[in-house]
């Protein structure tokens, strides 16, 4: 009974979905969690990446299973130890189109422990950081604040401001703004100028 009903709600997630017994926990006890989705990997319906974490692979028909991207397997991590991610300044630089090297162990900023975890191929660093690092952890803005560290003060052009203030919406806009107060002084008016440009 539990089974079919954790089994239900992984499709219904859909290919890609990476979880840890304690998002089923409305389900039934940890223990009866555990067994069914120790039996749905002993099905093959879902792949035991670590121990505590498995997924719902998306399947390709030219190579099979393929593995989770290093920025799920972290969000999934965070989520199952309860803690709060953001990508290191490199990585948010990255995504934001703002440099054009890939980093070679993604690195997320967090308040849990400094650690590395190894995932099947993939090794990603996790690194204990201030609440100030952390503003807007999860979301767009948070990117943006970790893209500009990376950047650096004195690199910021009118490039920059214009790339990143194309990478966010209207509210992302408002909530960049309200949370600009909790970071570093020599951001707040390169954020004015983000909100201004857009």
């Amino acid at each position: 009974m539990i089974t079919s009903s954790i089994k239900q709600r992984i499709i219904d997630k859909g290919r890609g979905a990476i979880f840890a017994p304690s998002d089923f926990l409305g389900v039934g006890s940890r223990a009866s969690v555990d067994q069914a989705l120790s039996r749905l990997a002993d099905q093959g319906v879902i792949r035991r990446l670590t121990r505590g974490l498995y997924d719902y692979p998306k399947k390709s028909p030219r190579f099979g299973f393929l593995s989770p991207s290093a920025d799920d397997i972290a969000k999934a991590v965070a989520r199952k130890d309860g803690q709060i991610l953001q990508p290191s300044p490199s990585m948010a630089a990255n995504q934001l189109g703002l440099s054009t090297q890939v980093p070679s162990k993604p690195t997320y900023m967090t308040d849990g422990p400094t650690r590395t975890k190894k995932v099947g191929r993939q090794v990603i660093q996790f690194r204990n950081a201030s609440s100030k690092t952390l503003v807007g952890a999860g979301q767009k803005t948070g990117v943006v604040f970790q893209a500009l560290r990376y950047v650096g003060k004195d690199r910021v052009n009118t490039q920059v401001v214009d790339q990143l203030a194309r990478a966010l919406d209207y509210n992302d806009l408002k909530l960049l703004a309200k949370q600009s107060r909790h970071v570093p002084a020599w951001m707040h008016p390169i954020i004015q100028q983000i909100v201004s440009n857009a």
